[in-house]
């Protein structure tokens, strides 16, 4: 987990700077590369990690809430032990565990993402979070939920489907395959992150509001999907949507790569000792061993009678 945590903020923060849509100009990147070149070498080591406290608060519980629904709905939906060759189950699990991912880690990006802005103007993320509270109130923590949905639902899907298909294809027999895990999760969250880049540009510019961009359009926020979208065609065209997508594509397949394998792993783990538990209680229950023996034993003292 720290290193899925640790994978997202560092691969993030250049992806936030990349997107603006009036980046300062001392903040002007031509690749993933420059941006953490130019962060490090200007304004510290520690600035390609800011806001990873607000990650680490609501990724635990969010991924805890992510792959308990998914497990438990993809097996609902298809009627079978593992939910596999099943891709519409998959996918419609995809989408409630999204819902209830999202609902956590949507406060939680909106937080990092503005502490990740240059000259972001605020100390700490506690800091942020009482400053956005009196100035927009609770609502500004999820301006960009039913974006974040918009953007995850397609996103989730696609990544839970194309997770289990190239697990039909690397790993059918779904067994713990630590190579086959990590390539599957890895193409899994390249592919999905490519195909959503749109509307994650459109997710940044609600979470950021940035200060400029609110001043050349003379709106006091940007509320909403369409507003957001018309607002990055207006200043950047159709290349806006696909801006930060290499370092989009980047952060994610890493990331995707470890959280999937790390699941694998501890599933995988519990699955062993929950077997390794069964089979003590069987062989401890004397219970059961005198239940096996009682037919065969009355069998013995049955009388024999003699014609």
């Amino acid at each position: 987990m720290l290193q899925f945590i640790f994978t997202r903020c560092c691969g993030s923060i250049p992806l936030t700077r990349m997107q603006s849509l009036q980046p300062n100009p001392k903040a002007t990147y031509h690749s993933m590369s420059d941006a953490l070149y130019k962060m490090v070498r200007y304004e510290g080591v520690l600035r390609p990690v800011r806001g990873m406290s607000a990650v680490v608060c609501g990724a635990g519980p969010a991924h805890a809430l992510y792959f308990s629904c998914y497990e438990k709905m993809k097996r609902v939906f298809s009627g079978t032990e593992t939910g596999a060759h099943s891709p519409i189950s998959q996918g419609a699990a995809g989408c409630l565990a999204t819902l209830l991912h999202d609902a956590v880690m949507t406060p939680a990006d909106v937080i990092k993402q503005r502490m990740q802005m240059f000259s972001s103007p605020y100390k700490s993320c506690l800091d942020c979070v009482m400053r956005i509270w009196q100035k927009e109130g609770l609502w500004a923590f999820y301006r960009s939920y039913s974006t974040q949905l918009t953007m995850n639902i397609p996103f989730q899907s696609l990544h839970f489907m194309t997770y289990e298909f190239m697990q039909d294809l690397t790993n059918d027999e779904r067994l713990y395959n630590p190579k086959a895990h990590v390539v599957a999760g890895a193409v899994a969250g390249g592919f999905s992150a490519a195909v959503t880049t749109p509307l994650d540009v459109c997710k940044t510019l609600l979470n950021t509001q940035e200060r400029e961009t609110l001043h050349l359009t003379k709106q006091s926020h940007i509320n909403g999907l369409f507003n957001a979208a018309m607002t990055v065609y207006k200043f950047r065209g159709l290349g806006g949507y696909f801006q930060g997508l290499q370092a989009r594509v980047v952060s994610q397949m890493p990331s995707t790569a470890v959280a999937w394998s790390v699941y694998e792993f501890f599933k995988y783990v519990l699955r062993c000792q929950r077997s390794l538990t069964d089979q003590t209680h069987e062989h401890s229950n004397p219970t059961h061993i005198q239940e096996d023996l009682l037919p065969s034993t009355a069998v013995n003292m049955a009388p024999t009678h003699i014609g």
